[in-house]
């Protein structure tokens, strides 16, 4: 199901089929780093994966994590969303790019619709986004999402401290 478009990408939800592509993007360094491991390494692990913790969000919360692909060729580059996680009042956004897409702007073209999207469709008053304080170009585009810095947090069962973003509607 197609949720958004932009000028250069389309937005959908993401099924089991998009399992090959989740497990190129789950063992991907920038999601290593700075994300984490999340012991997905074979097909069936990444249909678990989406099976458990990405396709059922979409039924309980209304919205959650979406394929982006491009509206050329239909090139899947990365996923962009909102989750609602333990340990977070508000919706977050999150997203995550294949290396080779990365600095090409996808990210924040998908976010700024997904920022609006969350307003729009699920009337969100305010949404909040979390990074590593190592991950600069995560911070540098929550910046220009016009997020601002709140605080230090820790989530349940995570020792990382984490830097805490939110955006309120104007």
């Amino acid at each position: 199901m197609f949720i958004l478009t932009t000028p250069r990408l389309t937005l959908r939800q993401i099924v089991l089929h998009d399992a090959e592509f989740m497990l190129r993007l789950l063992r991907s360094p920038g999601w290593l780093n700075h994300i984490g491991d999340r012991n997905v390494h074979s097909i069936a692990d990444a249909e678990s994966y989406l099976s458990t913790k990405v396709i059922p969000n979409y039924e309980k919360f209304g919205f959650g994590f979406y394929l982006m692909e491009t509206r050329d060729k239909g090139t899947q580059v990365g996923i962009c969303g909102l989750v609602q996680r333990t340990g977070l009042v508000d919706a977050d956004i999150g997203y995550a790019l294949l290396p080779e897409y990365e600095g090409l702007g996808y990210a924040l073209e998908a976010a700024r619709a997904t920022l609006e999207y969350g307003y729009q469709v699920h009337q969100l008053e305010r949404i909040v986004a979390i990074t590593s304080e190592n991950n600069q170009r995560s911070t540098s585009l929550l910046k220009k999402l016009g997020m601002n810095y709140e605080k230090m947090i820790k989530l349940p069962d995570d020792e990382e401290s984490l830097m805490l973003f939110s955006h309120e509607i104007k």
